[in-house]
């Protein structure tokens, strides 16, 4: 462990405001807040609303009004990505100066027809940690003068990391600090389980994997606290770090709330939110009781 991580501890909770809270996010919140708390560190409140069809003022407002009653003290003012693009743009450009992003073309539709014509010929196509397959290589096939014409027609297109050329980069391989399982252990991290990742799309001027990078590094947070849904992203985590020169935080992967079915909590499936908890007559305590903390 660095000595800024043992020193100057900085946690953050870093909700994205596309729905309700739900207890999952009230695992995450209070345990980045018990962790700051006993290290003596700061705690930082960020808004991950890259998405901006998606992440609306209401769901932000919603969220601060749960926060506040769960008792949790941020530092302010809060931090929105939706505020710092020209930021991603810059270390996007850096990494592109290095020759190590590509213009990519596919939709989704087209690399599920891709990937289906591989294997009824009989070739396997890997796919990533949360089961979606790697990226086709075509469009980092094409040449100069293709890109300029794709550019000039295509309707939309995402720019992507060259995972291979981004690792002939690094002189050692990668690991990083997990306190995730009550002790300190040093990992190997795989980003090349993640295939050529999204850095940008024309949708979103930035990508998760970017824009948390550089939000971290920026904050100076020194402890990443969240759910072990996240665990494998860690590794494309650490490759941006090294390509940019930015510090490694602690990782502390925390365990996920599922249902009865065991499927972890989620927004998007409509699972019970904080607020309407709150109205059915719970208090912050029955919130820590339910999440066991």
């Amino acid at each position: 462990m660095n000595a800024a991580a043992r020193q100057n501890p900085v946690f953050r909770f870093a909700p994205s405001p596309n729905g309700p809270l739900h207890l999952g996010h009230a695992l995450s919140a209070l345990l980045n807040a018990d962790m700051a708390r006993g290290a003596g560190g700061r705690l930082l409140l960020r808004m991950e609303d890259i998405d901006l069809t998606r992440c609306t003022p209401e769901f932000e407002i919603s969220a601060l009004g749960d926060l506040e009653w769960l008792g949790l003290d941020f530092e302010q003012p809060v931090r929105r990505q939706s505020e710092h693009f020209p930021l991603y743009r810059k270390a996007l450009d850096r990494l592109t100066a290095l020759g190590l992003t590509y213009p990519a073309f596919m939709t989704r539709g087209e690399v599920r027809a891709f990937v289906r014509s591989e294997e009824e010929a009989g070739r396997s196509w890997p796919r990533d940690p949360d089961g979606a397959p790697l990226y086709p290589p075509l469009d980092k096939a094409l040449s100069a003068s293709e890109r300029r014409e794709r550019l000039e027609t295509a309707d939309r297109h995402a720019i992507r990391l060259d995972m291979e050329k981004a690792l002939s980069l690094l002189g050692k391989p990668l690991t990083f600090v997990e306190t995730g399982s009550g002790k300190v252990e040093t990992l190997a991290a795989d980003p090349a389980a993640w295939g050529d990742v999204v850095l940008w799309r024309s949708d979103a001027p930035s990508s998760y994997h970017l824009s948390v990078t550089i939000d971290d590094a920026k904050q100076g947070v020194t402890h990443v606290v969240r759910g072990r849904d996240l665990f494998h992203a860690t590794a494309v985590h650490r490759l941006l770090q090294t390509l940019l020169d930015l510090p490694e935080p602690v990782y502390h992967h925390h365990r996920l709330l599922t249902d009865a079915q065991g499927r972890k909590l989620s927004k998007s499936d409509g699972d019970t939110g904080l607020a309407e908890l709150r109205a059915a007559g719970a208090s912050p305590a029955d919130i820590r009781a339910m999440v066991g903390l």
